[in-house]
């Protein structure tokens, strides 16, 4: 109670005071003289005292109930009547019952209030608790909606324990940016991930450096096994060890196990082909995560589970093989995907859709050994690229089994991933167009043909006058794949194929289909983050077919397919004051009007314009002219589209400026050619991470584990 009416430890608590107690009358200490503290806990505690049985070794029973960042802010009356619907669900102190427990509610901040019961009732009896835990979330649902919160999902028994108080409090001391249960979840995932077999995930491991204790039945099998940190110790001096199943629901031996009860891990890199280079390999497997994509789900929900758990693999996999640019945003898709990893039903692992989400895993790990080429920044991309649509399509899925923490993991994985695309293309941007290879024709199973001859009727009626220049492009496989893909999400692949074409021109795109691809891929993220059903039907049109065009300005289009070019006036710039980006350079708004003057007034009165002169200052520092930089990555991709292009500018810059950088990330070396083995630039569409945006603004950071 000190503590609830306390400053806080950072002197953070405002205005401590009583929303709501047991009765009347109750002092609130809030309210009057410290001194009534002691008086506040000896009435809270005086049941206990009066127990005909034995008390509980721990009596006391705290709940916090906090709001979500984005929510309004509740009253004093309102967060009461959350206090009494929460003693009320869980038995403590049942409404219509006056022997009840004892409690209060104590509020010192806008965002949340502390209740405290003691768990003895009025009548002498302990309280019985049951199922407390989930009656609270089933509770908490219904006050969400009672009050317009924004609503979370109920817990399924998937989610791995949070750190407890006391283990972030000792991380806090030893001066550990991450607790000892985090550091272990993460070093065995990774382990699990990569291993080919049960001896390969001990010896990676062991050379993680962590402590492993094997246990072992009389008969020499294994049962199981505990990990621990070196110097992570009790105060007694033992080492703290935790089991796997304490780390994570799919971290337990059994679980782990079943990553290896499909095709050897040898028969899948066989099956992919020999690769040379650390890009060729990438490549690969960004071609299996392709047709992994297509086929997604296709299997029941068992098979669909243990596709989940391929997907989080190859995520955390490639998290620590991604080049430095963008490794951190990878390792934050990673961290929040393994939750949409776990869908709460059982698993089947041997689904072409796994088979090839594991060859992909497989080609990454290897690809660590392999020798640089020069093409590692197009492959990066393209990697990216197919996992992307993967997450889009695990996103879809668990939204049509209702499976609500797993499909929110998903779509916060899928804009993290989507600024590591934009990151990565500033990072490999240098001004010139058409310089990084952006797809290749890879090695493809049987069903890549397949599906390439199944959807070529569909482009050629959908768009007579671009399906050859379609079908004839590097990145008509990865067309073809995200066509299954859109068909298997429930879409009519014909109809949405030609809403994608005739959403705008293609203005100054070297490749169509690959423009497709993305427009394809923010159709169905955007369906599905805000739950509008598939088009499965073709909608009727009169409207003619769209044609490939030369565009200027985005405008003036006839109906032949030719341009009038347009003259380009820039908008007025909002008044405001200029932003410095240090001495003897240009200002934000003066960097801004070189480099994209089009687009000044919207950047500078865009609330993310604070964050790009940030990226610029750092860019200054490092000896970078602002200007000629701002040039360098609005020339990686087309802005037309974007819905905040200030913060897909500072994703690009700070492509350039991630710590440890020395020089760009290596670009495809060769001249360009028009074989149709040399892919093309990504131009004149932008990826779906600008959509992203404003979601990602108004979903505020992570939540913790409490309402």
């Amino acid at each position: 109670m000190y503590y609830l009416y306390g400053p806080g430890k950072a002197n953070e608590h405002t205005d401590p005071h009583m929303v709501a107690a047991w009765g009347a009358g109750v002092p609130d200490p809030g309210r009057g003289d410290n001194t009534n503290i002691p008086l506040l806990a000896a009435l809270l505690d005086a049941p206990v005292a009066a127990l005909e049985s034995r008390p509980p070794a721990q009596h006391v029973y705290h709940v916090p109930v906090s709001l979500d960042p984005g929510d309004r802010i509740l009253s004093d009356e309102e967060w009461a009547e959350v206090a009494r619907e929460v003693m009320d669900a869980t038995g403590v102190a049942p409404k219509d019952d006056p022997m009840g427990a004892r409690w209060v509610a104590i509020r010192h901040a806008d965002n949340h209030i502390h209740i405290v019961a003691t768990l003895a009732r009025q009548d002498g009896l302990k309280v019985r608790l049951s199922q407390d835990k989930k009656k609270m979330q089933a509770c908490a649902r219904e006050l969400e909606v009672r009050y317009g919160l924004r609503r979370l999902a109920s817990g399924d028994r998937t989610a791995a324990p949070w750190p407890t108080t006391a283990e972030a409090e000792k991380a806090k001391r030893m001066g550990r940016d991450e607790t000892p249960r985090q550091t272990l979840q993460r070093t065995v995932r990774e382990a699990a991930a990569g291993a080919q077999s049960e001896d390969e995930f001990f010896t990676r491991l062991q050379r993680s450096g962590l402590r492993v204790s094997k246990k072992t039945a009389d008969d020499g099998s294994m049962l199981g096994y505990s990990v621990a940190l070196p110097g992570d110790r009790t105060g007694a001096g033992r080492a703290v060890w935790f089991s796997g199943s304490r780390l994570a629901p799919d971290l337990s031996l059994p679980r782990i196990r079943e990553r290896w009860t499909g095709t050897p891990a040898g028969a899948l890199l066989e099956s992919a082909g020999p690769v040379a280079t650390r890009a060729a390999a990438w490549q690969a497997a960004a071609e299996h995560v392709h047709q992994a994509a297509a086929i997604l789900g296709q299997s029941g929900n068992a098979a669909s589970a243990g596709e989940m758990v391929a997907l989080s693999d190859l995520l955390t996999t490639y998290a620590t093989q991604a080049p430095a640019e963008v490794r951190q945003q990878l390792r934050d898709a990673a961290r929040t995907f393994e939750r949409a990893g776990r869908a709460p039903t059982s698993r089947q692992m041997t689904t072409d859709a796994h088979r090839h989400l594991r060859t992909a895993t497989q080609l990454v790990a290897m690809s660590a050994s392999l020798g640089v080429s020069g093409g590692e920044a197009a492959a990066a991309i393209t990697i990216l690229v197919a996992v992307a649509l993967a997450v889009v399509a695990a996103q879809r899925l668990h939204q049509a089994a209702q499976h609500r923490a797993q499909e929110e993991a998903a779509a916060l994985a899928g804009r993290h991933l989507r600024a590591a695309t934009e990151i990565a293309y500033g990072a490999g941007a240098d001004g010139r167009r058409g310089s990084r290879a952006m797809w290749q024709r890879t090695r493809m199973d049987p069903s890549g043909p397949a599906l390439a001859d199944r959807f070529a009727p569909v482009v050629r009626q959908t768009l007579p006058t671009l399906a050859e220049q379609v079908l004839s492009e590097a990145a008509w496989p990865a067309l073809a794949a995200t066509l299954a893909q859109v068909e298997a999400a429930g879409y009519d692949p014909a109809t949405v194929l030609g809403q994608a074409a005739g959403a705008r021109g293609f203005g100054d795109a070297e490749s169509a289909a690959e423009v497709l691809v993305w427009r394809l891929q923010r159709r169905m993220t955007t369906d599905a983050e805000h739950g509008r059903p598939p088009v499965t039907g073709p909608i009727k049109t009169d409207a003619p077919a769209p044609v490939p065009t030369t565009r200027t300005t985005g405008e003036g289009s006839d109906e032949g397919g030719t341009t009038t070019p347009t003259e380009t006036t820039p908008p007025p710039v909002v008044s405001r004051a200029d932003t410095s980006l240090g001495d003897g350079v240009p200002t934000l708004g003066e960097a801004v009007r070189q480099a994209v003057p089009e687009y000044v007034s919207e950047v500078l009165s865009d609330p993310a314009a604070a964050g790009l002169a940030a990226a610029l200052r750092r860019a200054v520092a490092e000896g970078h002219a602002p200007a000629d930089l701002l040039a360098e990555v609005v020339a990686a991709r087309d802005l037309a589209d974007a819905d905040s292009v200030a913060q897909v500018l500072t994703w690009r810059v700070q492509g350039r400026l991630t710590p440890g950088r020395s020089r760009p990330l290596p670009r495809t070396t060769g001249r360009r050619t028009s074989s149709p083995t040399a892919p093309p630039s990504r131009a004149g569409e932008r990826t779906a991470a600008e959509l992203a945006q404003d979601a990602a603004r108004k979903s505020g950071p992570p939540r913790g584990p409490r309402r």
